[in-house]
């Protein structure tokens, strides 16, 4: 059976527990359960290859030891020992361990529930993942990206906004075209589930680690943190999973409610690669940590400044943003002034409708830059859909390939990407232009004129992606009309 099968299996059999309301409790349930069975396959490995290894989470309550055997215990004794001894100890594990692995174990489990009240059905999930997972196996660790998905898609069913799986061809490619040295610092200050991070981990190993030095630097170069409880702890998991021991640098927190100016040099990074979460508003107060000319509520524009201030001169970044940032105006022409003049914004990839489906219709684009220098011209290529496709689906996904007309063109920063040449899609947009169109970065394909079309799909995807704007600009309307009212009061 595959992980997607066994954990569908799972939520039938949670379905049918009093305790477990919706979608996000299930998966809530359900991750810790994954991490810890992740954790003691790990540390099997771990195990064996140091003599010296010992566990940060005490015996009674390792996976094996209470979990594993599929006729231990179950019923009332079952849930009793979770809500009475499992939880209480690995919420309070750095009183039994002081190490750095021990507040990782309780920085997972300090947000987390059991909401399942059979402990008959507790047994039956636990069997269920006991037998139908084993990520010492590298063709399921491959396979836990496709379970990272099908759990997200459950979350935006549970109606949590805000959620994005950003598809793994996008971040492989943004992370290939940073290209991360290996003992360059990368951060992701949203990171999610940790997609970003992985990707760049298994760049890194790839094309520079070639020594156990090698793999003692990479695995002090990566630096996540997240908001929210449940994909933190899922990214903390992911860490794992490819083989970061200690993931004590995904940290449980609002990058974003930290005053900009108290990051200090020894925090900067080299590289950044994120999503931010587009389309949401901060909750009042946290603009006050940034500069009053770039005061906002929106989560996209913060974070796009705070990435600014994070890299290192010569750090370079790929940011993913959404058309409405291209051509906003007000604060948002303000931190793209910011940006043209304190870096080089030397590529924007803007892809097609669909992308991003089913999490959002609205177009979305990938910025590259480097830090140090200001921008003197701004490539743009527009991204195509495959011979035979209109739109990307599940049963028709964005592959890697696709960017390999992109990586061919791409050129190399030492020289001011020389080799570029203009295309049927790709061209350049001077500085001086942008500065003139008050940093409207909505720059259309000059050699493609208006076309019209009449495709069913292409004019509903249109119309959807209108009404997300839409409905993305009334919100800030009503964030801005409430600040105001709370001014004059």
């Amino acid at each position: 059976m595959s992980i997607s099968s066994t954990i569908k299996s799972i939520q039938d059999i949670m379905r049918k527990d009093v305790g477990v309301d919706g979608d996000a409790q299930r998966i809530g349930q359900l991750v810790w359960m994954l991490f810890l069975k992740i954790y003691d396959d790990r540390e099997l490995e771990w195990e064996l290859l140091s003599d010296d290894y010992r566990s940060p989470i005490p015996e009674s309550v390792r996976w094996r030891n209470w979990a594993a055997d599929p006729e231990g215990m179950t019923g009332d004794e079952l849930k009793e020992f979770i809500d009475t001894q499992l939880f209480p100890t690995l919420q309070n594990v750095h009183d039994y361990n002081a190490t750095p692995a021990a507040y990782v174990v309780r920085g997972v489990f300090e947000d987390a529930y059991n909401y399942m009240k059979s402990g008959q059905l507790i047994r039956q999930v636990i069997n269920k993942i006991q037998d139908g997972i084993d990520f010492n196996k590298s063709q399921e660790r491959h396979e836990f990206g496709n379970l990272y998905e099908q759990l997200l898609r459950d979350l935006q069913s549970a109606g949590n906004a805000g959620e994005f799986y950003t598809p793994r061809p996008v971040t492989e490619f943004m992370v290939s075209m940073v290209d991360p040295k290996i003992d360059e610092k990368v951060m992701d200050p949203a990171c999610g589930t940790g997609g970003f991070l992985t990707c760049t981990i298994e760049y890194k190993r790839k094309h520079y680690v070639h020594t156990a030095d090698d793999e003692r630097t990479l695995q002090a170069t990566i630096f996540g943190v997240e908001k929210k409880p449940l994909p933190h702890l899922l990214a903390t998991t992911n860490m794992i999973l490819h083989g970061i021991e200690v993931p004590s640098q995904i940290r449980h927190d609002n990058t974003l409610a930290r005053p900009l100016i108290s990051w200090g040099p020894k925090e900067r990074v080299d590289c950044i690669v994120a999503n931010p979460p587009f389309g949401g508003m901060e909750e009042d107060g946290i603009e006050s940590n940034f500069p009053a000319s770039f005061r906002t509520r929106e989560t996209a524009d913060l974070f796009l400044v705070l990435i600014m201030h994070l890299l290192k001169d010569g750090g370079r970044a790929a940011v993913v943003l959404p058309d409405g940032f291209l051509f906003g105006e007000g604060i948002k022409s303000r931190i793209k002034e910011k940006l043209l003049n304190e870096c080089n914004l030397h590529t924007i990839v803007r892809l097609p409708n669909g992308v991003f489906n089913p999490y959002t219709g609205i177009k979305t684009n990938l910025l590259f830059f480097s830090k140090g220098s200001p921008t003197r011209e701004t490539w743009f290529y527009e991204h195509q859909y495959p011979d035979g496709v209109k739109n990307y689906s599940k049963t028709r996904p964005m592959r890697f390939e696709e960017f390999s007309v992109e990586q061919a063109w791409w050129g190399n920063a030492e020289d001011g990407f020389a080799a570029r040449v203009e295309g049927p899609f790709a061209w350049k947009v001077s500085a001086d232009d942008l500065k003139a169109r008050n940093y409207n970065l909505d720059c259309k394909n000059p050699h493609i004129g208006e076309q019209v079309s009449h495709d069913p799909d292409e004019l509903l995807g249109d119309y959807n992606r209108m009404q997300a704007e839409i409905t993305q600009l009334r919100d800030q309307l009503k964030a801005v009309l409430a600040e105001a009212l709370e001014r004059q009061a």
